[in-house]
């Protein structure tokens, strides 16, 4: 099971890693939104913002979101390092249900390039 410190070390990468993304991705993570990522099997959720094409982490507190932030994420530990890792495609994670991802409609139009 993967920690909570490598959930945050994926959550940085993936950070990195859109900040360098150009075309549409770059495009889609321009917003500037509150964000959640809900780790269901550690019980822990990183709450933050993404802004100027990055994740800025804020805080990391114990269960669910204290607050329903405007891009929703939830999913395992483990899933979460495999899909930054790239072992672990978003888009079959998301139709299969492993990931959920809540967003308002213009939004998730935004996102689907990261799809």
């Amino acid at each position: 099971m993967a920690t909570i410190t490598e959930c945050r070390g994926a959550l940085d990468r993936l950070s990195d890693n859109l900040a360098r993304a150009d075309g549409d991705v770059r495009g889609a993570t321009a917003l500037d939104r509150t964000l959640s990522c809900h780790l269901t099997d550690l019980d822990t959720t990183f709450t933050g913002r993404l802004a100027g094409g990055r994740i800025e982490v804020e805080d990391t507190v114990q269960g669910p979101p204290p607050a329903k932030a405007q891009i929703r994420l939830a999913m395992t530990g483990d899933d979460l390092v495999a899909m930054v890792g790239g072992e672990l495609n978003f888009a079959k994670a998301w139709a299969s249900g492993r990931v959920r991802l809540e967003a308002g409609f213009r939004d998730l139009l935004k996102l689907r390039s990261l799809l």
